[in-house]
């Protein structure tokens, strides 16, 4: 037992410890690497958030297409989820948008005004007429825009939910929202209505974006 004893406290003594210098000069390299590195972890984590966004996005943009598709075959016409008919707006420079008609000449005439008159309020909002675009959440957009998939109430009057009735858009996703990344996200859309008739029709345009900054994250589909 004498010996055991005697054998620890020999291997105790003989183990070094650092110094309180090494461990201040460790703690400070350490304090160093960590400051250094959370701005670079930062932007990893931003980034990620934005390409998910515009993944998300993709995914809408790409279901929107095959509903198009589905109810050119079973409608006679394609339109966009949600759209009553091919040539009816959904938001646009009145809350309640647009109808164009282009039975006649002078209704085409018309049509193409109206469109042009939401295309330019998108353009807008999407900073590709030279203004400073929709680049946060709490700015008041250009447009009417609607929420893609409902449940969103920030108290922008630029932004409203679908009407009544079936919402489309969860149809075509099971019942499954997409949420955005981004703690302010979320996706919202806009069609600018087709028109005409005959050989004078022209396809409904939607876009989608993030609200999060509609600038950086947005996608459009033209049929």
């Amino acid at each position: 037992m004498k010996q055991t004893l005697t054998r620890i406290i020999r291997n105790v003594k003989s183990i070094k410890g650092n110094s309180l210098a090494e461990f201040a000069t460790t703690t400070a390299l350490m304090a160093t690497l960590a400051a250094t590195a959370a701005p670079k972890l930062s932007e990893m984590s931003e980034g990620t958030k934005a390409e998910k966004s515009r993944n998300e996005i993709d995914k809408i943009v790409k279901q929107a297409g095959q509903f198009y598709q589905d109810t050119a075959d079973s409608e006679g016409r394609g339109r966009f989820p949600n759209q009553a008919k091919f040539n009816k707006s959904i938001g646009g420079p009145t809350a309640a948008g647009y109808d164009n008609a282009g039975g006649s000449q002078g209704d085409l005439a018309a049509a193409v005004t109206a469109s042009n008159a939401h295309t330019a309020l998108i353009m807008a909002d999407l900073a590709l007429d030279g203004s400073d675009g929709w680049q946060n959440y709490s700015d008041t957009p250009s447009n009417n825009w609607r929420s893609v998939f409902g449940g969103y109430d920030d108290g922008n009057s630029g932004v409203s939910n679908p009407g009544e009735g079936e919402n489309e858009w969860l149809g075509l996703f099971g019942d499954e929202v997409l949420g955005s990344t981004f703690q302010d996200g979320h996706y919202v859309y806009t069609v600018v209505a087709g028109g005409g008739t005959g050989s004078d029709v022209y396809p409904p345009v939607v876009y989608v974006v993030d609200v999060e900054n509609a600038v950086d994250f947005n996608n459009v589909l033209e049929p």
